[in-house]
């Protein structure tokens, strides 16, 4: 399974969360889809899955836009997937790349009501950036090339929260850095569940660009709790002593990793000596205050 098979299958797994929650809100909504080149079939992916909220959607209008430049087929692949939508779904196929998005947006109206916002091959461009956050509320998956954090950016642009994930695939194909802006925290632990559920066999391993060793990461319900584990005595080191809620905040926030797994991660911690707790005994709940233990580090 190569990178497209994951991010086609997180596209999935994000539109089953998004689209009640959307339509239960608004009467209006925007699925804005954006293709640089590669691989657009995430698109048809996502009208077969607007088709299966066929029912939810009457009253409603949900506006899907497909910017993508992949010529004739794709604008015949899309029509058999349009052909089985209701009438409330307006479907517009744009030619060219992310970079038409903004004006996209623009001319549908996306503009304060739940926008989508997915944007393959793109550049952070400010721009496009602040076309996706005009939706009320707003969410944004962002690919791009590695080598440089996106949260800045993302910050900048007006997204309260955001996560990146480097998706590594086997052999030499080239990495893909996924940004996720949102102002939702039930939106984020939702990304990271997705995250971790697809497919553990896909060939595609994580990177956390957090993580100052790189250490590759493979796919599991369950992930491997080191990098996390380092992540949080720097934390710790940088802020000094933190209870379990700020930590399993601060894992949600500014990792890969889930607020469960952050548990795991300081359990492991205070099993091998490197962090103490106060008090001392009972329930690792979230107001136990954790401390880092001095030159234990290396315990982690």
């Amino acid at each position: 399974m190569s990178t497209d098979a994951v991010l086609r299958e997180l596209l999935v797994r994000q539109l089953d969360h998004w689209l009640p929650a959307a339509l239960h809100r608004a009467r209006r909504a925007t699925l804005a889809l954006a293709y640089a080149g590669g691989d657009a079939t995430g698109a048809e992916e996502a009208l077969r899955v607007v088709a299966e909220f066929a029912d939810r959607l009457r009253g409603r209008r949900l506006t899907v836009l497909v910017v993508a430049d992949d010529g004739t087929d794709l604008a015949v692949r899309l029509g058999a997937a349009e052909a089985a939508l209701p009438a409330d779904v307006a479907v517009h196929l744009v030619p060219g790349g992310p970079d038409r998005l903004p004006v996209a947006l623009k001319a549908a109206g996306a503009a304060g009501a739940p926008l989508l916002t997915v944007a393959d091959g793109a550049d952070p461009d400010p721009a496009l950036l602040a076309a996706a956050a005009s939706g009320r509320p707003a969410e944004l998956l962002l690919v791009t090339a590695p080598g440089r954090s996106l949260r800045p950016a993302l910050s900048a642009a007006g997204f309260p929260l955001a996560t990146e994930v480097e998706l590594v695939p086997d052999g030499d194909a080239p990495a893909r850095l996924l940004g996720y802006a949102t102002g939702s925290d039930r939106g984020l632990e939702t990304v990271k569940e997705a995250l971790w559920a697809v497919d553990e066999y896909a060939g595609v391993r994580y990177r956390d660009p957090a993580d100052p060793q790189g250490r590759l990461l493979d796919i599991s319900l369950d992930p491997e709790p080191g990098p996390l584990r380092r992540e949080l005595l720097a934390e710790l080191a940088r802020s000094g002593p933190r209870t379990v809620t700020e930590l399993r905040r601060f894992a949600t926030t500014a990792t890969v990793y889930r607020a469960a797994d952050a548990n795991r991660a300081l359990a492991s911690l205070l099993a091998s000596g490197a962090v103490t707790r106060d008090p001392e005994h009972g329930r690792l709940g979230g107001d136990v205050l954790i401390s880092a233990v001095p030159n234990a580090g290396s315990s982690a």
